[in-house]
């Protein structure tokens, strides 16, 4: 069912996909209030800078807190009506899950669970909340679909996504609570994470320093270009899941419910190998990579590879961005921001 929104709350703003998708729903004419911690996993000056182009919006309200401070989440909820909640804010990265795991428990846990209470005590019509590619863990059917089990993650940060989709469902089932979860595929863009390897791979090459390939460069990923995320963002924000009339607890399916609840994966369904990537920054920059192969690293997946017949099918999107087109837009955005 599809519905108009207005008010809506995004938490982690000052984010990667958080800061595009408030500029975006800012210039549609919504009145977005953003939460962010600013904490320090990254370069918070990046941060900052991103809050920076989002403040001169009238229709803007910013809220520096972290969403595990449950009286303070409290306080923004009994101020302001939302339409939609947007659930961005996350302790990200798969590798920093196994130097510090109480920080996804603060953040995708118990940040998760006070905005879940949060929305039920205050009729929110729809929770979106980001989930991750890495909840398909040791799958290696490919490509991942939303219909297949994915009980097996291989890092704390995908087993903390999987909780947050279950925990959604649980609050669906009891509240009646629209809620979809949305599975991103290696989301890649201007204004990125420094943490990413196009970030990285970038910063290095022009720095003449060595690149890290791991899995002696064997990987595949799903590229997917920042815009097509919040596109698909924006129309699955409008579109309130509905129950599967044809869900069967005797065979029950991991995508739909009988609840009002739905996963979607947003991915450019088109893996590409790691060495064509760099490739392609390669030819970009006009400058060869020092590449240093090295193992798989713990936690991470070899491959992935998004199913998006449901996101076609329900909101009539797929994501088209080249990855030729989209490193561009990157490096022309990387060469500006840092001169």
């Amino acid at each position: 069912m599809n519905f108009q929104f207005n008010r809506v709350l995004v938490t982690g703003a000052a984010g990667f996909i958080g800061f595009h998708l408030s500029r975006r729903l800012l210039k549609d004419g919504c009145h977005v209030t953003g939460i962010d911690n600013l904490n320090s996993y990254y370069d918070v000056k990046l941060k900052e800078a991103r809050l920076e182009s989002l403040t001169p919006f009238e229709n803007f309200s910013f809220y520096n807190m972290d969403i595990s401070d449950r009286k303070s989440l409290e306080a923004i909820f009994n101020n302001t009506k939302y339409d939609v909640v947007v659930n961005l804010a996350a302790q990200a990265g798969v590798r920093y899950s196994i130097e510090n795991p109480q920080a996804y428990v603060d953040s995708n846990i118990v940040g998760f669970v006070n905005l879940l209470e949060c929305c039920r005590h205050n009729d929110v019509k729809h929770l979106v909340f980001a989930s991750s590619s890495s909840v398909y863990g040791a799958n290696t059917k490919m490509p991942f679909s939303v219909h297949n089990n994915v009980d097996h993650p291989v890092s704390l940060y995908a087993a903390t996504k999987k909780a947050n989709e279950l925990m959604a469902h649980a609050y669906s089932h009891l509240y009646g609570m629209h809620c979809t979860g949305l599975r991103f595929f290696t989301v890649y863009g201007p204004w990125g994470r420094p943490d990413m390897a196009l970030f990285l791979f970038t910063k290095a090459i022009l720095e003449e320093k060595p690149i890290k390939v791991f899995n002696h460069g064997r990987m595949q990923r799903d590229f997917t270009y920042i815009d097509d995320i919040i596109e698909g963002v924006v129309r699955i924000m409008g579109r309130l899941p509905e129950p599967d009339p044809t869900w069967n607890g005797d065979n029950p399916d991991p995508g739909t419910s009988y609840a009002r609840y739905k996963i979607y994966n947003i991915g450019n369904n088109n893996p590409v190998e790691l060495m064509e990537f760099i490739g392609v920054i390669e030819k970009i920059l006009g400058k060869k990579a020092k590449k240093e192969f090295l193992d798989l690293q713990p936690g991470d997946v070899p491959a992935t590879y998004a199913n998006i017949d449901d996101l076609i099918k329900d909101v009539g999107f797929k994501p088209e961005t080249s990855i030729e087109t989209g490193i561009k837009q990157f490096i022309l955005w990387y060469n500006e921001y840092y001169g």
